[in-house]
């Protein structure tokens, strides 16, 4: 899990905090003294407490100088302790009043760190388990671990008791890699009253599994031998003069971009207020509103048992915030870094910190533009750099590394590097690994399955209200030898507007590499007289395989579709639901709605605030190579501008001769000013 330290930061919430800043230590503290105080008698235990974002028209006003400042309110999640009965509140920091307490029902919040640590403390002591391992020849509980899981579905209980899972496995010494070592059993607890409710055994014609004892480690002190560092020479980076971004609190500036740095319990990093100078109109124009990852599913392969029961939703089960590890310098990033602490809650309502939970630097991105005047010999060539704003989770077995860049020509792109480690199980004698998954080592069977991430993007594309074009290449219908496409090679891109939030519900074709513009139809480019845009760069979109009517295709709703444009709503952003833990996907559900429900709204989405959830990520075939600890694959999707601009926005950054031509005679000038006789 999650490397955690409770000594960081102190932020006050003085009013010259940005609307936006994330919850202070003082602020969380606050906030859970006047929940306790609302609920009194009643004991709580805190799910979650979070900034309560202001409304958007309400902080576009303050923030263009034209409203006053938003009012500071947080949102927070509460169970009545030791029971699964949950109440939603917001509490008014600025007037210190609980402005709303309800009650929800037929739901169950995130699983938090706190959470998933009660079934490992509680499942090695509990006599079925303890029977289980001794079947299997295991004695010592100390060697047996337990990976704590949402659970994906059981019948065999409702929302009367709030429900995870656990998969066991066996460690020959205390650093020995678990995952080579998967047990043959899972066990079902109620999170509130501590109690395992069943262990689940498998067998296989009335056969356990042996456990697999093959070693297959990672760390140094079992592989420092097969080390070739000389292999590799040093690579430093530096940057004499500092970094080219300024920090003011969590607002960045860098290359003419600007933008505010959030960070929640569930989203993580949270991008808001994103624009950019243009240097040719000469004024500051907006992009984005706001950028998060707001959801992703990991559904497994395997329909036997207990691998049905394994579609993680890291995101809205979990939350990537309580995720979040303590970044290291040199390992996790390189360079010159700018960090940011996270504040989050637990589930006393104090506040802990994650020391370094963002991190914030440049990278050199090779060419940015060059051309080779063949005539003359002349060459012009650029260099691009990238700033990158970063965090890495740890969801059990596997690490998300989030990387949101940009880059001088105005690009956004959300690049995620998956590693860790496989999710395993043992294999019995009589068993295959496939069709359904990989035997990557003797005994040991890793499952195909799917990660699908969901990009959240409430476009501004320089106004309010925008329209996303669907974009084709399609060939010219008229035949080779017509008078319009005399030798047949006529294409061009179709263009169709989505009008409706049924039509934004839209699949990627890779037959005509189709994209998408967000547009804005009330702005034209002066050249070729089109909207202009933003485009949707996402061919790493997998299709949901789990089929119609199959538990997952109902809870992760959202994975249907590549992409879902709707109209924008205040505070409605998940598009799994608020409650994704132990959710069925029921459509129209009174507490629970989700992006499908959204959708059939079909409410218009032409020349309007609107909103894009971008799905995007990769369908996995373990492999060998996988094992026993992944090589960091990368998935990504992008933004880039479309006739946005007059002409190359990033002609402004001088070639790379000029830039040492410069460097060289501003070295010269200080070596001539130190020189100079001074009075």
């Amino acid at each position: 899990m999650a490397d955690k330290c409770c000594a960081g930061k102190r932020r006050s919430s003085a009013s010259s905090t940005h609307p936006l800043d994330p919850l202070s230590v003082d602020e969380i503290t606050t906030a859970a003294t006047l929940l306790r105080q609302h609920a009194h008698p009643t004991a709580l235990k805190f799910n979650c407490i979070t900034l309560h974002e202001p409304l958007k028209a309400e902080l576009t006003a303050f923030l263009g100088g034209t409203g006053p400042r938003p009012a500071r309110r947080v949102f927070s999640i509460m169970l009545k302790k030791g029971t699964p009965e949950i109440s939603e509140a917001v509490v008014n920091l600025t007037t210190r009043k609980v402005e709303s307490w309800k009650r929800v029902k037929d739901v169950m919040p995130t699983l938090t760190l706190d959470d998933l640590n009660i079934i490992e403390r509680i499942a090695s002591k509990d006599l079925r388990v303890i029977e289980a391992c001794r079947e299997i020849g295991i004695t010592d509980m100390s060697r047996v671990y337990f990976d704590a899981w949402a659970i994906g579905i059981d019948e065999r209980w409702g929302f009367e008791r709030r429900l995870q899972q656990a998969l066991p496995y066996y460690r020959s010494s205390p650093h020995d890699n678990q995952y080579a070592h998967p047990l043959d059993f899972t066990v079902v607890a109620d999170t509130e009253t501590e109690e395992i409710l069943s262990v689940d055994v498998r067998r296989v014609n009335g056969e356990r599994t042996p456990v697999p004892l093959d070693k297959h480690n990672y760390l140094p002190q079992f592989i420092k031998d097969q080390y070739r560092p000389e292999r590799l020479k040093p690579i430093e980076i530096t940057q004499p003069e500092g970094v080219s971004f300024r920090m003011n609190g969590n607002e960045l500036e860098w290359a003419g971009l600007k933008m505010h740095v959030g960070f929640n319990y569930r989203e993580g990093i949270v991008l808001s207020n994103i624009r950019i100078d243009d240097p040719y109109e000469q004024r500051e124009r907006k992009l984005f509103h706001r950028v998060s990852v707001v959801e992703m599913v990991v559904p497994y392969g395997c329909p036997k048992p207990p691998h049905h029961k394994k579609h993680a939703f890291d995101v809205g089960e979990y939350g990537s915030g309580f995720m979040t590890n303590s970044l290291k310098l040199g390992c996790d990033c390189k360079g010159a870094i700018h960090y940011l602490d996270a504040v989050l809650a637990t589930s006393t309502g104090e506040a802990t910190v994650i020391e370094n939970a963002i991190c914030i630097h440049e990278e050199d991105n090779g060419l940015l533009y060059k051309h080779t005047d063949f005539r003359d010999g002349s060459v012009i060539s650029a260099r691009d750099r990238k700033l990158i704003i970063s965090q890495i989770i740890t969801a059990a077995n596997y690490e998300y590394a989030f990387y949101h860049t940009f880059t001088l020509d105005g690009t956004y792109k959300l690049e995620v590097k998956l590693t860790g480690m496989l999710n395993t199980y043992c294999l019995h004698a009589s068993e295959q690994a496939a069709p359904f998954g990989t035997e990557i080592a003797r005994g040991l069977d890793a499952q195909n399955h799917q990660h699908i991430f969901s990009l959240r993007v409430d476009p501004e594309i320089d106004g309010p209200n925008n329209t996303v074009v669907q974009s084709d290449a399609v060939p010219m219908a008229d035949p080779v030898g017509s008078p319009a496409n005399p030798y047949g090679n006529g294409f061009y891109a179709k263009k169709t507007p989505l009008r409706t939030a049924l039509e934004g519900a839209a699949d990627y074709c890779h037959e005509t590499t189709r994209g998408w513009d967000i547009t804005n139809p009330t702005r034209l480019n002066p050249s070729t007289r089109k909207p202009i845009a933003y485009k949707i760069l996402n061919n790493n979109c997998p299709p949901l395989l789990a089929k119609p009517g199959s538990t997952v295709y109902k809870r992760a709703g959202f994975a249907r579709h590549a992409l879902w444009v709707l109209p924008y709503r205040d505070h409605e952003v998940f598009p799994a639901g608020h409650y994704v833990c132990q959710s069925t996907g029921e459509e129209d559900h009174p507490h629970n709605p989700t992006i499908v429900d959204w959708a059939a709204r079909d409410e218009c989405i032409e020349n309007t605030d609107i909103v894009c959830y971008i799905q995007f990520g990769l369908t996995h075939f373990p492999r060998t190579e996988d094992f026993p600890i992944m090589p960091a694959e990368p998935v990504s999707v992008m933004l880039r501008a479309s006739n946005f601009f007059e002409k190359n926005p990033a002609l402004w950054v001088p070639p790379s001769d000029v830039v040492r031509d410069l460097s060289s005679r501003n070295a010269v000038e200080a070596k001539e000013l130190m020189e100079t006789p001074r009075l």
